[in-house]
């Protein structure tokens, strides 16, 4: 069968900071190659939907495959399937990722009849059964689990046995000098292990995997590392270096073959702390930059945000990752509450601290456990606005006030970066990607300003709104975990 497998288009924040690898497409598109199907890949965050459609009218592929793993995208994906069907009737079009998995039933309401099946879970391990069930017998769908459709819900999903057996089919990607974080340009993304033991009230990263961690062989990574011809790379880990050994075992398989890359990773203060040797050891092999979720800089914000940590951890963790050299960025949750005097505070504190300080608006997307708690106070259900750079929930300020403050306070994290000494280093990363003929750093800093703008952001919230999410029937005071897994 020929099968299109297609990542929708960038986010907000994907415009300016980054733009990654679709790296869980192509591990599908892998599994689906290797099953003997004729596969292509397209991702709107670096092609034109023309593009898209082209290879519609030309290729004819059966099956089309949407990722969905961010709310933000629901609409483009919904439209696009709806064009697909009319363009292709005998076509079968599927939706998947981590978002779909928490949406289904309302993802084919949306789609009225576009859209034939949602897999939920992790693809790689049921798109094969799927395939077989759309070649030999549409109605057999049902029997495959994770598949929520119109007529049926098949058994709950499964797990892939093992990392080691999945590789991405990074050679479907035509323009892979796009993707970058930062000044790392271009970079490729890696999976060292998939999951997180943690069960922070915003996130659904654990309600996704059911609280189990994986870990890949480190001969298939090392397998992958070598086919891979970006110097840089971003590991998609969701807790990077969690376990002490196999992460040493990994970075002296790496050593031994004397692989030269530089990686990013994201991690937390408590597991930089309690490793440190083992993030010592990858800083010898090519560590350089981290990212550690704070997510507040007051005892109050981690403990409403389940953090299971504590403000003095954090702050050492900081020291530690500076004294060992790494470029830190952290993660604070602008919370819809704050006031003129609580920016204030953030600002002073994002001046303080040598680290670059990234603001995320605390945002309850289906999964989480924050969902059912908070939903109900939803001032929007526009899918595109569920992207953490907007507010979701009633902001104690005026509406543009809080945008006004929000941007204000990355401003100064960025004029932080751009004084005369963070200008010459920048001027230097610029000149190195630039004769590279790497352009990514250059256009984040045209575009800032057209992209981050508070009459913008506030603008986006009068858009006619075509897609609601939809609230969950009840809202109980607490949740059973149980409820909120997708892998159980």
């Amino acid at each position: 069968m020929k099968v299109l497998a297609v990542h929708p288009s960038g986010l907000m924040y994907t415009k300016i900071f980054l733009r990654l690898e679709p790296l869980g497409l192509e591990m599908v598109a892998q599994a689906i190659r290797s099953a003997g199907h004729q596969v292509r890949l397209i991702d709107l965050q670096a092609e034109d939907q023309e593009i898209f459609f082209k290879m519609l009218k030309e290729w004819q592929p059966e099956v089309i495959a949407f990722s969905c793993n961010y709310m933000a995208n629901v609409p483009e994906i919904i439209d696009l399937a709806m064009v697909t069907k009319t363009l292709l009737p005998q076509s079968f079009i599927f939706v998947g990722g981590h978002s779909a998995s928490f949406i289904s039933q309302e993802l084919l309401e949306h789609g009225r009849g576009a859209i034939d099946c949602i897999l939920r879970g992790e693809g790689e391990s049921t798109v094969i059964q799927l395939l077989e069930a759309i070649q030999h017998d549409r109605n057999a769908i049902c029997e495959v689990p994770g598949v929520v459709s119109s007529i049926c819900d098949g058994p709950i999903p499964t797990i892939p046995t093992s990392l080691s057996d999945l590789q991405p089919a990074r050679d479907l990607l035509h323009r892979r000098r796009r993707y970058y974080i930062a000044d790392m340009d271009p970079c490729a993304s890696i999976e060292f292990s998939r999951g997180c033991p943690w069960d922070c009230a915003f996130c659904s990263a654990w309600t996704f995997y059911g609280r189990n961690y994986r870990l890949a062989n480190p001969e298939k990574v090392v397998e992958d590392l070598e086919r891979i011809k970006e110097p840089n790379l971003f590991v998609v880990d969701d807790v990077a270096f969690i376990q002490s050994e196999p992460s040493l075992e990994l970075g002296e398989a790496i050593a031994r073959k004397g692989i030269k890359k530089t990686y990013y990773v994201e991690t937390r203060g408590d597991v930089l702390l309690r490793n440190r040797e083992v993030f010592a050891f990858w800083k010898k092999i090519g560590l350089s930059n981290m990212f550690i979720g704070l997510e507040a800089i007051d005892t109050e914000g981690l403990e409403r945000f389940r953090k299971r940590t504590t403000l003095s951890k954090n702050f050492e963790a900081l020291e530690l990752a500076r004294s060992m050299g790494f470029l830190v960025a952290i993660n604070i949750i602008a919370d819809p509450s704050w006031d003129h005097e609580r920016f204030e505070v953030v600002r002073q504190f994002c001046i303080e601290v040598p680290e670059i300080v990234n603001l995320s608006v605390f945002t309850p997307y289906p999964g989480t456990e924050s969902w059912y708690t908070e939903s109900r106070n939803l001032i929007t259900r526009d899918y595109r606005l569920f992207d953490i750079q907007h507010a979701v929930l009633p902001t104690q300020l005026p509406l543009d006030e809080y945008y006004q403050e929000l941007v204000k306070t990355q401003e100064v994290v960025n004029k932080k970066f751009l004084g005369w000494k963070g200008l010459f280093f920048v001027s230097l990363y610029l000149t190195k990607n630039l004769l590279r003929g790497q352009t990514n750093m250059f256009r984040l800093f045209l575009g800032y300003n057209r992209v981050y703008n508070p009459k913008l952001q506030f603008a986006d919230h009068q858009m006619e709104v075509k897609y609601q999410i939809q609230l969950p029937p009840e809202t109980p005071g607490s949740v059973s975990p149980e409820k909120l897994y997708v892998h159980a």
